[in-house]
């Protein structure tokens, strides 16, 4: 069996007539009829009674027919979704995120994205920033948030949010002490107190190495950790220092801890949205680019 055949005898069975299933169809009668003979040949049975009008199934028929009919939902399901696909409304989409980000941005987006694309499913891995553009060169994303240099030959990319990279200092720091919140400050002012540091792989950890070695620093490193949050509360409860980005200094870190922005430094690694160069992204990417950015505008507005 195969689609035009199915089509063709659901349509004389379901017209009682060969004659009038061919003008349906746009065919000649005779060529319908051969069709017709054709499979009975195949399949060495009579699918129609032809001494009654009009014409009626027999108990081949019948069962050729039930077979038919899933054929033929069948592919009428995979041309609608192929048809979702073409138009870019069915996909998914594969995203990179780093884990601080995708608290602070994925439970807003994905239900507007959800609303927007229903039929758009989303892969989500969540690594540093460094890390994600290595996955989204080796193609193991399509998309990625993420707070880097738009540098890479390799990747195209739309800026989503700038950011000011600074220190944050527990109340019971030496820099706090000394110093009212919001002061420029230099790495280099900073020679008592102990870092907390995130693991290489993040943004800010390429950044903080790069400093470091600029300024000829070597502080006492009190923690290493993956997870930007217990930095953030082990610095301000033990009187530590990180580098972080203003983006991050929430209501906790304001309570507890100081938040200085570097001097005479000009972040260059922002969050951007990224993918492949030269490939054109699907327009549901598009939509969750755009939703992200509406985000994060409202965000710093009501800041």
């Amino acid at each position: 069996m195969n689609l035009k055949q199915a089509l063709y005898i659901r349509t004389v069975a379901q017209e009682g007539s060969v004659t009038q299933a061919a003008k349906k169809l746009y065919v000649s009668q005779p060529s319908l009829s051969q069709m017709i003979r054709q499979v009975e040949g195949e399949y060495g049975v009579t699918l129609f009674d032809r001494t009654v009008s009009p014409l009626r199934l027999t108990y081949a028929g019948q069962k050729y027919l039930e077979a038919a009919n899933v054929m033929l939902s069948v592919n009428d399901r995979l041309e609608n979704e192929l048809r979702e696909i073409r138009q870019e409304n069915s996909g998914l989409l594969r995203l990179g995120i780093s884990v601080q980000r995708a608290i602070q941005i994925l439970p807003v987006a994905l239900p507007w994205f959800a609303m927007q694309y229903p039929k758009v499913s989303v892969d989500l891995r969540e690594e540093g920033s460094a890390r994600l553009e290595e996955l989204l060169e080796a193609g193991e994303i399509d998309l990625a948030l993420a707070a880097v240099e738009s540098v890479s030959p390799s990747l195209s990319f739309t800026l989503i949010e700038k950011e000011v990279i600074g220190v944050l200092a527990g109340k019971n720091a030496s820099i706090a002490n000394q110093l009212p919140p919001g002061t420029p400050i230099r790495l280099s002012m900073i020679r008592e107190d102990a870092f907390v540091s995130l693991k290489p792989g993040h943004s800010v950890r390429v950044v903080q190495d790069s400093l470091f070695r600029s300024e000829g620093l070597k502080p006492q490193i009190l923690l290493e950790t993956d997870s930007l949050e217990v930095a953030k509360r082990v610095a301000v409860q033990a009187g530590a220092c990180m580098l972080c980005s203003d983006i991050f200094v929430d209501d906790y870190a304001r309570r507890g801890g100081v938040f200085y922005p570097l001097m005479d430094y000009e972040n260059r690694r922002h969050l951007y949205a990224c993918w492949r160069k030269g490939e054109k992204l699907p327009r549901y990417a598009e939509g969750f680019i755009q939703i992200v950015s509406r985000i994060l505008d409202k965000n710093a507005a009501r800041i």
